[in-house]
């Protein structure tokens, strides 16, 4: 079991270093030899989890759909509108998220293996059809469509903020995207309960770290107590 951590481990390891030298220098410019310093791993150890730069940048890509940090709402569009602005919160900071971006705005990268739109796409169309089963979009809005260009203009946004460089641009970009955006798609009273602030993704990012913190110390309290009965259980 520790040896299977460890590796998982090192495959996260990797992979955050291939995201960060990939967002900084893009693909076609990025070397082995660079991700290996950065991630402070052998040659052996990184041709043991990934084959090649390119399934490296799959690898990469692999981690661009992100829904960790969505709590459930009993509002769809609010779940729509809280899986951009996490990503806005969290992309600044991590390099694996911006890197994604990065490579599937690559045209060269893309050719080899694609991006991660799509993904993003069919997730987006999933939460807006499920919305307007709800009866929160009006009713000429297609789904499909609508995450194509939704997913189109976050790209484009961000892409924007990041050569500003301006503190926090991404999440008051991203919060101005959705009011553009949700008039033209949520019925009047939906949209006039859902939260789309700039620090929206902050604090429930904050939220789900604070709930995933609890779960994992109520796991360890139960590890704990069950390794205590298999002791006296043992001794009985």
């Amino acid at each position: 079991m520790a040896k299977q951590e460890r590796a998982v481990r090192t495959r996260r390891l990797i992979l955050e270093a291939a995201g960060a030298v990939f967002d900084e220098f893009g693909y076609e410019s990025t070397t082995i030899a660079q991700i290996l310093a950065r991630a402070g791993v052998t040659k052996g150890a990184l041709y043991f989890h990934f084959a090649s730069k390119e399934e490296l940048a799959r690898g990469v890509l692999g981690q661009a759909l992100t829904i960790e940090g969505i709590l459930p709402q009993e509002s769809r569009l609010q779940e729509w509108v809280d899986v951009g602005m996490v990503l806005a919160h969290r992309l600044p900071g991590e390099p694996l998220l911006s890197a994604s971006i990065r490579l599937s705005a690559d045209r060269k990268a893309r050719d080899l293996f694609g991006t991660s739109w799509p993904a993003w796409i069919d997730f987006i169309a999933g939460q807006l059809a499920e919305a307007k089963a709800q009866g929160e979009v009006l009713p000429h809005v297609d789904p499909g469509a609508t995450a194509t260009l939704f997913v189109g203009a976050w790209t484009g946004v961000e892409i924007l903020a990041t050569a500003h460089g301006e503190s926090g641009a991404l999440e008051k970009r991203i919060a101005l995207l959705y009011d553009t955006f949700l008039p033209g798609v949520a019925v009047p009273g939906a949209l006039r309960n859902l939260d789309t602030a700039p620090d929206r993704g902050a604090r429930v990012w904050k939220a789900h770290q604070a709930q995933k913190a609890q779960q994992e110390q109520q796991e360890a309290q139960q590890e704990a107590g069950s390794q205590e009965e298999a002791a006296a259980a043992t001794t009985a």
